[in-house]
């Protein structure tokens, strides 16, 4: 019985001794983490401090990603960041998501030059981003224009009723819910739709002729949904520029007067920010002291990616790529 006392006793030692320690590991943890927060105050901070170039890559669907928003948002904020470089390779997304990236980055270009690169396919939504920049840089095979929206929808009613399967509903108005897979699409429904398509296109043509060197006439002749190559958008004054980053930097150094020896650090997504730095840490602690993951995300702190979705208006190249 005294020898089970003793290890008993010994155990719960032992167990408290791990558990100080276990804590003291997590306390450094998160006041190394908040540490270096203030020492950076933005992402350029974790390069030492030192006065460079931001570059930011634009890739894939467009569709307004937030993260993409805080990184311009700290890139315009920042005093070590003395001008932005966009490598644009995406065939646009959602017309909404795109407008959300224009914005952004023409926050940035109030505060210092901004150019873009387009690389392999900046088209519709993709080059609605590249307006936003003050110079536009293009490969000469580069994919480009498709200015326009589209609304698509599909109609399933017919393949319903040949398995026997009716849809039925109940709503407020006519015009709810329209036009829908479910039934077929009403002329009022049509039109009602067009008129919408039709102003997302008016908005788009209008972008073009407030960015690019011409007028509204010559924009709307532009905007007919075609395609153009590199050397075909310079020619048309879509672009300005053949070439890649060498000629991005060349005319922020010619233009703007950048000093020659600055470098060109990528801002990305999984670099070090403030919010999402200590939301890291906390996910790890968590992990730590046993929090299952649907318990981290109730909290907030899970890690887990929010869901890309591709609803309403299109400014995209190849839509059809998706289905």
């Amino acid at each position: 019985m005294t020898l089970d006392a003793h290890a008993i006793a010994d155990r719960r030692r032992l167990k408290r001794r791990i558990s100080l320690w276990r804590l003291a590991a997590i306390a450094a943890v998160v006041v190394g983490g908040l540490a270096l927060v203030w020492v950076s105050n933005d992402r350029a901070g974790v390069f030492g401090g030192r006065a460079h170039i931001a570059a930011l890559d634009i890739t894939g669907l467009i569709t307004g990603s937030r993260e993409k928003v805080k990184i311009l948002t700290s890139i315009a904020k920042s005093s070590r960041a003395k001008a932005l470089i966009l490598r644009i390779d995406s065939p646009g997304g959602t017309t909404a998501g795109s407008e959300v990236l224009y914005e952004a980055i023409r926050a940035v270009a109030e505060k210092k030059p901004v150019v873009a690169i387009m690389e392999t396919v900046a088209a519709s939504g993709g080059y609605i981003v590249a307006l936003a920049a003050d110079h536009l840089v293009a490969r000469g095979n580069t994919i480009t224009g498709s200015i326009g929206v589209i609304f698509q929808w599909a109609e399933v009613n017919e393949a319903l009723a040949s398995l026997g399967i009716k849809v039925d509903e109940i709503k407020s108005g006519p015009l709810k819910a329209t036009p829908s897979m479910f039934s077929e699409t009403s002329p009022e429904a049509r039109q009602v739709t067009e008129a919408m398509v039709r102003d997302g296109y008016d908005w788009f043509v209008a972008l073009v002729a407030e960015r690019r060197p011409f007028d509204i006439s010559t924009a709307r002749a532009l905007s007919d949904g075609r395609i153009y190559s590199g050397r075909q958008a310079i020619a048309a004054r879509l672009i300005d520029e053949i070439g890649g980053e060498s000629r991005a930097r060349a005319w922020l150094e010619s233009e703007k007067n950048l000093d020659k020896g600055l470098k060109i650090v990528d801002w990305t997504e999984d670099g070090v920010t403030d919010i999402d730095f200590v939301s890291r840490v906390l996910n790890v602690v968590a992990g730590m002291v046993g929090l299952s993951v649907s318990d981290r995300a109730i909290l907030g702190i899970s890690p887990q990616a929010g869901r890309r979705r591709l609803d309403g208006m299109l400014s995209l190249w190849h839509p059809q790529l998706l289905n």
